[in-house]
């Protein structure tokens, strides 16, 4: 029995249907993407299917008592609520009545109560609670809480944007859903949470539609594509790189129908205005025909052209653009960078990867002068000059024209040698002559990442620095970027979460290590990505490693790796380690509440929203840690 089904659904905005009389069924067990161009729909389609959005034609139907899980791409909450209540708040009724539950049972407590009819309504609430599992989904909610690192009592107001949208997929996953809707589920999430995210999608088996652009979480996660074009929904079975071949021959074969088409009814055009002989003997028939045909073309919809991108990369910078020797930067007592050394030079094009709040934006500030560091020395190259595109779009003001954002007193944009009209510049980025006017708060997110390429690119530059450039943009856009990038001949800065993306366009690494460490790679993530397994493979004991002379010194290192001594008895490290533990994970838990306490402090998201997010990166390290020790100390007493 299908979980889905959607009915000759249609739905416009403005002259431009979205839907057009679609029809889309989903089975259990699928994992169906949904992609498109950016502005063709996707998010309010997959808001039609959570219920939230409606049609203006068609209908939805949905088995009866599914549970559904719901993430949209900006997910709204209420910044009173604790992470815990926001977590339960997405229960629904559950959520209600578990509400119900605790006030009473604090009721209970208290001096003067009814006693015996607070009694009942426990009891009652208790059955009901239980009838509907409520007590297994609270334990499910603080499990996810601890899962995606965040802190159960920190107001919502408090969160990063990075933060929230940890806060909406474990909103959504505490029911244990049997369908789950995700729009964008990998935006402002790093590379850890990420392929976390893809196991467990895969491994849990539930029912998904999402939407996203990460085209190795596409083909990791999908059984099936379904691609939104021109208000159709094209149902592709398999993974995305079979559906790109797939796509490829269709567009081929449309372009042969259509032109095929176009032919005919310019033979039959000439035909209808042949002499007044030739009208007179003419068939009625292949008359009403041609009218057939005339509306056919013009009720087609072309395929949206692609976006014209390129780069002016001006005069160029020195053969060395910066260098860095011993570097360090610390913030309080967190150590952001520690003895760092590198040497850019001109051409090099160079990712920057990293958990939240490893500081990639900090090091980026380093290398390129605007921030000073403790220690070490930084030199900077000749004729640099910077282009820096800003993952939180803060250069764009709300209240602006696109024709003020990208050339401001101006009607042409110079690139290179070539001198073009704004309106002309704009549409090489899909923008319609009559948006040229509107105000960029009237734009989509991809749209909006489009319009700060178009600024970024408009100006001369021989230094890019791109801020996370792939949320929101629609997988041609991404493709057509990539392409631009690797025949970009000048210095590159990529901080990236997309990695197709890195591995597309970068030269070499800069990973974070941890502990303000960070080291250099040679070519992009999944070459770091290989290093690390390797490396990680060398440091596990072989079997049998538990005999006496057969542990590495790498194991020392890592508690949760370890394992006791066989036989019962405790070697001397072992025996010193267990000694020393209480006293590690003391330590840890007294900075997790300082950090905690700091974290709750409103002021510091304002003042300081950097430190915010390494504070809230740390605390997810310390959890981790916790843990680790725990396990370790487990072992070690048994």
């Amino acid at each position: 029995m299908p979980y889905l089904i959607l009915s000759d659904a249609s739905l416009a905005f403005g002259h431009v249907p979205l839907l057009d009389h679609a029809d889309f069924q989903l089975d259990a067990g699928e994992r169906v993407a949904l992609i498109g161009r950016n502005g063709t729909g996707k998010s309010s389609l997959l808001s039609a299917l959570a219920g939230c959005g409606g049609l203006d034609d068609g209908k939805v139907w949905l088995q009866p008592g599914l549970r559904i899980g719901y993430v949209p791409q900006e997910p709204p909450f209420d910044p009173d609520l604790t992470v815990f209540e926001a977590v339960v708040a997405g229960m629904g009724e559950l959520s209600a009545l578990l509400a119900e539950y605790h006030a009473v049972s604090h009721a209970l407590g208290e001096p003067g109560a009814e006693q015996e009819r607070l009694l009942e309504r426990m009891h009652a609430l208790q059955t009901e609670l239980e009838s509907r599992q409520a007590w297994s989904f609270e334990a499910q909610a603080e499990r996810v809480i601890q899962r995606f690192s965040l802190d159960a009592d920190s107001l919502v107001g408090t969160l990063s944007g990075g933060q929230k949208k940890r806060l909406a997929l474990a909103q959504a996953l505490a029911i244990s859903p049997e369908l789950l809707l995700l729009d964008e589920p990998t935006n402002h999430l790093d590379v850890a949470a990420i392929e976390w995210l893809e196991e467990m999608l895969v491994s849990s088996g539930v029912t998904l539609v999402f939407i996203t652009h990460d085209r190795r979480f596409l083909e990791r996660v999908a059984t099936r594509i379904v691609e939104l074009d021109r208000g159709s929904l094209l149902s592709c079975p398999g993974s995305f790189s079979e559906y790109q071949a797939r796509k490829e021959a269709m567009l081929h074969d449309e372009a042969l129908n259509n032109a095929r088409s176009d032919k005919f009814l310019a033979q039959e055009e000439v035909w209808i205005r042949q002499g007044i002989k030739a009208r007179r003997t003419r068939n009625e028939g292949r008359v009403l025909r041609l009218e057939r045909l005339r509306r056919e073309r013009a009720a087609r919809r072309e395929r949206q052209g692609k976006v014209e991108l390129a780069v002016d990369a001006g005069d160029r910078s020195g053969k060395v653009v910066a260098s860095l020797e011993n570097v360090s930067k610390c913030f309080g007592d967190k150590v952001v960078v520690r003895d760092f050394s590198c040497r850019i030079q001109r051409g090099d094009k160079i990712g920057i990867i990293g958990a939240n709040g490893a500081g990639k934006t900090t090091l980026l500030r380093l290398i390129l002068g605007e921030l000073a560091p403790d220690k070490g020395r930084v030199a900077l190259g000749t004729k640099v000059q910077v282009a820096y595109f800003d993952q939180f779009r803060s250069q764009l003001d709300e209240q602006a024209t696109l024709i003020d954002v990208i050339s401001p007193g101006s009607d042409f944009v110079e690139i290179g040698s070539q001198k073009k009209h704004v309106i002309s510049y704009l549409g090489d980025f899909l923008f319609a002559p009559q948006r040229a006017r509107s105000l960029v708060s009237s734009l989509s997110g991809g749209e909006r990442n489009r319009l700060l390429l178009a600024r970024l690119l408009a100006r001369p530059a021989n230094v890019l620095v791109l801020d996370e450039p792939t949320n929101d943009l629609d997988i041609e856009t991404l493709e057509l970027l990539e392409e631009l990038l690797q025949d970009y001949s000048g210095t590159l800065f990529l901080v990236s979460h997309d990695r197709a993306f890195i591995d597309n366009v970068v030269t070499q690494t800069i990973a974070a290590e941890g502990d303000g460490c960070w080291r250099e790679y040679a070519g992009g993530y999944q070459d770091w990505a290989d290093y690390q397994a390797a490396r990680r493979k060398e440091e596990t004991p072989p079997a049998g490693a538990g005999k006496r002379g057969d542990q590495r010194p790498a194991e020392a290192a890592k508690p949760g790796r370890q394992k006791a001594t066989v036989g019962g008895k405790l070697s001397w490290k072992e025996t010193h380690e267990l000694a020393e533990l209480p006293q590690r994970i003391t330590a840890l838990e007294a900075e997790q509440k300082v950090i905690a306490e700091r974290l709750a402090d409103p002021a510091l998201y304002q003042a300081e929203p950097q430190e915010a997010q390494r504070l809230s990166a740390r605390l997810g390290e310390i959890d981790d840690q916790l843990l680790a020790l725990l396990e370790r100390w487990e072992a070690l007493e048994s």
